[in-house]
Parts: structure tokens; C-alpha cells; sequence
């Protein structure tokens, strides 16, 4: 009974260790790319005596905001989930 759960945790651990093993390189660009897109929104604030509504239109861009050129987070985050580098590079697409 007990080589049995023994064989059944390792079996769960493998499974687990396979789970964060690298992925293929072009769908992690794929993640890499959708990561960085600059998230756009619209806000609307406040309304004055003339009924005159104001608009904020705002841009915010993710990599940014961590610092730093995008082209360099793109191929870490590449590199940190294929073990590789990108194929091509970040101001291609």
C-alpha cells in the first residue's frame, strides 16, 4: 500500500514538473505579444453648469509601466517560457 502512494505521488509530481516545462517558441511570442499590447479605455468626468461632459481618452502601455524598452521585456518573456529567444523581434509585428 505504501509503494502505491509512493508511485502515485511521483507520478502527480512528474505531472506537475511537465506542466511548467517550456513551451513552443511561437506561442509563447504569441503570449509575449499580447502581454505588451498597450491597453487603451476612455473615462468620462464630471458634467458643469452647461451640461458640457469632459473627455479623458488614456493610453497605458505595460511595459512602460515596468520600465524599460518593450523590445527587451518581449525577448526576456520569450526566453523565460520557450528556453529560447524570439524569432523575430518585437517592433516587427
Amino acid at each position: 500500500m505504501a509503494k502505491g502512494l509512493a508511485y502515485g505521488l511521483l507520478a502527480a509530481g512528474a505531472l506537475a514538473l511537465a506542466a511548467c516545462g517550456p513551451i513552443p517558441v511561437d506561442q509563447a511570442e504569441a503570449q509575449c505579444r499580447d502581454m505588451l499590447r498597450p491597453v487603451s479605455g476612455e473615462a468620462k468626468i464630471g458634467v458643469n453648469q452647461d451640461r458640457a461632459v469632459y473627455d479623458i481618452d488614456m493610453k497605458l502601455q505595460v511595459s512602460t509601466m515596468m520600465g524599460g524598452d518593450p523590445s527587451n521585456a518581449y525577448n526576456r518573456c520569450v526566453y523565460n517560457k520557450s528556453g529560447q529567444f524570439p524569432t523575430r523581434p518585437y517592433y516587427s509585428r
